[in-house]
């Protein structure tokens, strides 16, 4: 495509960038997609740049030409928020990947956008600090990613959101122009807050370059435990009553009795395959053991097994890696089945109905279906593995995922806890917010006049 029957914006880029524009098939594919069953038109060509210059002069080369543009950063998303359609480029922010500052007494760090969660944490190991990044969403996503679509995680009910862990940002507007939002002051009450703003905005208003992150300190002791119970309800009504107890917990995540045959399965253990509970504890040594045993006695109440400990870290590890394996466990029960996941949050008193109401649904399906999710923050999941091609199997998973959506707004709930609009809940979006929807498109119009920043996302 490098010659000069190649439209001029391609040959601007070309210049601009050299060799780190891409047109061949493989890349382009790659940069096509995400985790999901949303699939759409190749980009016409993918972009790499390094640094804030460049994606401002990439985005004011699209812009002169009325070009859409997608920004990308690790694909594992799971909402087709970075999809791609016809005509579009895409700007791949893999190669902006510099951790710029890491300031250990004010616990906090810049990065640009194709930091991961895992690089950054692991360079915060080598310099020695005993500072996490801690808002964990089980994939190694970059952080320009994790605050688009606002991630959370297995973390979140001790640690926060990425709004919660987001400072400030850099981003490039729709006309090119870099601005900078928020600081690294713990609070400020100057002007609109930009920052949040572009938190959860999928690409859809500019693009983040650079993100200044909260950091936490490592705990000091920490332990993690596996319990079943006989019934959803049981393990449900454990999580209510840990969480009334006010218990300092880092992660209290919930697997049906289907995924944990999946887990299983997948990850080689011996679960007993029933609703089961995973625990993790932090803090001192004291308050660790006095919470466990807290939350081993109100699991006890609810005919909950004993605790099941992972006692060191490698044990940690193997534990955590089986539950941020559950996706790709769900459709090994299913081999060669792509996946269609949804997700729901409700305030935590609503939690049981819900997942209740949500059970009874996939009990009378013929679809294959399993059931985790973040419960101390009323956040669950559904995956239901699919076979390839099959548009009646397509069509019914997605009108149960409209039921489950049904059933969280009923609830006083979201629509998506922590997986974003992208595509696949774009209706979902209008149901919840109504008439606020109209203040988002007219924000949208206002920042993008011309449409060009990743279009047909979030709305169309």
């Amino acid at each position: 495509m490098n010659d000069q029957k190649s439209p001029q914006y391609y040959r601007e880029l070309c210049s601009l960038l050299g060799t780190r524009i891409s047109t061949e098939k493989d890349v382009r594919e790659a940069h096509a997609s995400d985790a999901s069953y949303h699939h759409g038109s190749l980009p016409e060509a993918v972009t790499f740049p390094q640094t804030n210059t460049e994606v401002s002069e990439i985005v004011k080369i699209c812009s002169k030409y009325n070009i859409p543009i997608i920004p990308y950063g690790t694909g594992t998303g799971v909402e087709g928020a970075v999809v791609a359609s016809d005509g579009t480029v895409c700007i791949s922010l893999r190669e902006m990947n510099s951790i710029i500052r890491v300031n250990e007494t004010d616990r906090d760090a810049t990065v640009q956008a194709g930091v991961t969660r895992g690089q950054l944490n692991e360079h915060l190991i080598n310099l020695g600090t005993k500072l996490h990044f801690p808002v964990d969403p089980g994939a190694d996503a970059s952080l320009g990613g994790m605050v688009a679509t606002r991630a959370s995680g297995t973390s979140a009910v001790q640690y926060g959101t990425m709004l919660e862990n987001t400072l400030g940002l850099v981003v490039i507007t729709a006309d090119g122009t870099v601005i900078h939002t928020g600081g690294r002051a713990r609070k400020s009450a100057a002007g609109y807050d930009l920052t949040r703003l572009y938190i959860g905005s999928e690409g859809t208003l500019g693009i983040i370059t650079e993100i200044t992150v909260n950091l936490a300190l490592l705990p000091e002791a920490v332990a993690a435990a596996v319990c079943a119970f006989p019934t959803i309800d049981a393990a449900i009504n454990t999580v209510i009553k840990v969480m009334d107890a006010g218990i300092s917990i880092a992660r209290i995540e919930l697997l049906d009795e289907l995924q944990m045959d999946a887990v299983n399965k997948y990850s080689n253990l011996e679960y007993e395959v029933a609703p089961t509970l995973f625990f993790e504890f932090h803090g001192s040594e004291n308050t660790v053991s006095e919470n466990s045993k807290i939350a081993g006695e109100i699991a006890s109440q609810h005919g909950g097994s004993d605790f099941r400990w992972a006692t060191d870290e490698n044990e940690r590890k193997k534990l955590w890696q089986a539950r941020y394996n559950c996706y790709y466990a769900a459709l090994n029960l299913r081999p060669g089945s792509v996946g269609y996941v949804t997700d729901v949050c409700v305030p935590i008193s609503h939690l049981a109905e819900c997942i209740a109401r949500t059970k009874t649904l996939l009990a009378n399906t013929y679809l294959l279906a399993t059931m985790l999710g973040h419960v101390g923050d009323g956040n669950f999941h559904v995956v239901f593995p699919l076979e390839p091609g099959n548009k009646k199997e397509l069509e019914d998973a997605r009108k149960i995922s409209e039921q489950i959506v049904d059933i969280a707004l009923e609830l006083e709930g979201t629509s998506t806890g922590e997986h974003g609009i992208g595509i696949g809940k774009r209706a979902a979006l209008v149901k919840e917010h109504g008439n606020s929807v109209e203040v988002m498109r007219a924000i949208k119009h206002a920042l993008d006049p011309q449409n060009i920043m990743n279009p047909g996302k979030v709305f169309v």
